[in-house]
């Protein structure tokens, strides 16, 4: 099974990107997605693309909720 983060774009060149997901940086291709993306927008990255864009406000309320559950699973360790 998959979970895709999504990872904001912190610069992009041509069609490579670096996203933070997370605090960790990772350079990945835009190749793959059907839209154009800047700087400050929100992609789900899989094997190393970007293949989807993703809305702030949904990017958010996902990253708000995967960091719930790791301090939930922390918390029960």
């Amino acid at each position: 099974m998959c979970l895709a983060v999504p990872s904001r774009i912190i610069h992009k060149e041509d069609l490579i990107a670096t996203v933070d997901s997370q605090g960790t940086r990772l350079r990945v291709s835009l190749l793959l997605l059907p839209e154009e993306v800047e700087v400050g927008d929100y992609v789900l990255v899989h094997a190393g693309f970007a293949i989807q864009k993703v809305e702030k406000e949904a990017a958010e309320d996902s990253l708000r909720l995967i960091e719930e559950i790791s301090q939930k699973l922390a918390e029960s360790e």
